[in-house]
């Protein structure tokens, strides 16, 4: 069996352009992995159901063990795991990425925030951190209003590419979607669609 985890973060959610290309992705993958395995998809929509902003008391508990931990931090820590056993059981993650104010959505930082946790998807070591997650395709759905990669208003895919390879993540493709404020919207999102029809993994 292949996993795929889907990670949707658009405010205006399936009708948002980035949810609505991500979907178009999904099939796609799913397409080609069925060839020889039965595919199961799993999906988070943080808009629909957002995490709350990290705290102190939350990642205190998780230097806590499981075993030594008071009933508060348990419940504390329930969230953090679980999203981390949806990301270790997956074989493809699918970020499906609006861009708002130059930057992720805060519910994708609050997930991010929660998934990068020394010990478990990471180590540090002597020479710097260690990414523990190995042997992981993601895709990034990037959809923008205005025209941005490549450009040093880029911030997303830096950091992006970033993060994730902070937590052992670096077979990474992006798929833009930019313009989609602009007159030339249906060309971009033509020639995403059309990326997206012709992707091989």
């Amino acid at each position: 069996m292949k996993n795929i985890l889907v990670i949707k973060s658009s405010l205006n959610g399936e009708q948002g352009q980035s949810s609505q290309l991500t979907n178009l992705l999904v099939a796609q993958l799913k397409k080609q992995l069925s060839k020889d395995n039965e595919v199961n998809v799993t999906e988070r929509d943080l808009a629909a159901q957002p995490l709350p902003h990290l705290t102190q008391a939350e990642m205190s508990a998780w230097n806590v063990s499981p075993a030594q931990r008071s009933g508060e931090q348990a419940r504390l820590s329930i969230q953090s795991d679980k999203l981390i056993e949806e990301l270790l059981a997956s074989d493809v993650v699918v970020l499906g990425m609006p861009m708002y104010n130059f930057g992720v959505p805060s519910t994708f930082k609050a997930w991010i925030d929660r998934i990068a946790r020394a010990g478990v998807t990471f180590n540090y070591t002597n020479t710097g951190p260690v990414g523990l997650l190995q042997n992981k395709k993601v895709f990034i759905v990037a959809a923008r209003g205005g025209m941005y990669a490549g450009s040093t208003s880029d911030s997303q895919t830096q950091y992006l590419t970033d993060v994730l390879a902070f937590v052992g993540l670096t077979d990474v493709r992006f798929i833009y979607a930019e313009g989609l404020n602009m007159p030339e919207k249906e060309k971009q999102l033509t020639k995403a669609k059309t990326e997206i029809d012709l992707l091989s993994i």
